[in-house]
């Protein structure tokens, strides 16, 4: 009896994987592939050995690469010289305010530090390679990636209606979205949902942004006085950027271009899909609200501060 309901139970959750494909390939709706990888996720509790919670964010930066090769390089050296001292000088002053509302507020001092490096660079993926170094408990990682989710979450849905109502353009769309959205994977669903263009360019720009990562993990064994602190760096930047180095270099024709942002476009969807699966609502009742409440007075500093950014360029 147990065995048929495991595999009656196997069955339906392979049949939602495969419609959600379906619908997701045939919409292209970043947004879409989201949510339905949510509600996949909290009624049908797929296994943690599921194929889209075991690769995790496989796919989104698989699909990241190919993007890279529609990318040619004096596109993005020049969008890389137009944004590199904003983004710079934007990452320090998130940093630093977000380090100035933790003392005024009292927030805990390691889980302050996880959610300011979060907002600041690259969220879950910076909050990953500073908590060993600053010893944070298991249940403040959670809670700072968890926070960070949500606020995501918030941005895939409202950052493209907020876009149409500034008139952003596409180019100044993906910057907004590279600048004031902390994980690389709601960026591009962000993106995408405005313009192919637009998710160029923040997947440009986020790279940039992410190379934060670098000095905030030396920085930070400096102050945590663990100097022996290794470099957890997302390895899938270095693949994007020989992507875009040898598709400049082969100089691709125009169909061949298109080709790649199809395939790139529809693993991106999915690894969207893959990324909503993996999340859990129950989770949020584990939450302390006072962090909540810190990173989003923090995240409504940020927003503003990018749009500025946008409308100077």
């Amino acid at each position: 009896m147990e065995d048929k309901q495991l595999v009656y139970r196997t069955k339906t959750i392979n049949f939602f994987l495969l419609l959600s494909l379906v619908v997701i390939f045939l919409t292209s709706n970043a947004v879409l592939s989201i949510i339905l990888g949510v509600i996949f996720s909290f009624f049908l509790k797929p296994p943690k050995e599921y194929i889209s919670i075991k690769i995790g964010s496989i796919p989104l930066q698989l699909g990241i690469v190919f993007l890279g090769f529609t990318i040619n390089i004096p596109y993005a050296i020049n969008i890389g010289l137009d944004y590199f001292v904003w983004i710079s000088l934007f990452v320090i002053l998130v940093f630093l305010l977000g380090l100035f509302f933790s003392k005024v507020f009292k927030i805990e001092k390691n889980i302050a530090y996880l959610l300011t490096a979060g907002s600041a660079i690259c969220g879950g993926t910076a909050i990953a390679a500073v908590a060993p170094i600053v010893k944070a408990r298991p249940e403040q990682v959670f809670s700072a990636i968890t926070i960070v989710f949500l606020l995501n979450a918030i941005a895939i849905f409202f950052f493209p209606i907020f876009g149409h109502y500034l008139n952003l353009n596409n180019y100044q769309f993906g910057v907004w979205s590279a600048l004031a959205i902390h994980d690389t994977s709601s960026v591009i669903a962000s993106a995408l949902s405005f313009s192919n263009e637009s998710a160029q360019v923040a997947a440009t720009l986020k790279v940039l942004r992410t190379l934060w990562i670098v000095p905030l993990v030396l920085i930070s064994g400096i102050l945590f006085k663990n100097v022996q602190s290794k470099i957890s760096f997302p390895k899938f930047i270095v693949f994007f950027l020989l992507a875009i180095l040898l598709g400049s270099v082969l100089n691709f024709e125009e169909n061949i271009i298109l080709i790649f942002r199809i395939i790139s476009q529809y693993i991106l969807l999915f690894g969207l899909f893959c990324i909503g699966s993996q999340s859990n609502i129950r989770d949020l009742k584990k939450l302390n609200y006072k962090s909540l409440f810190f990173a989003l007075g923090l995240w409504f500093v940020v927003i503003p501060i990018s749009y500025i950014i946008v409308t100077l360029n």
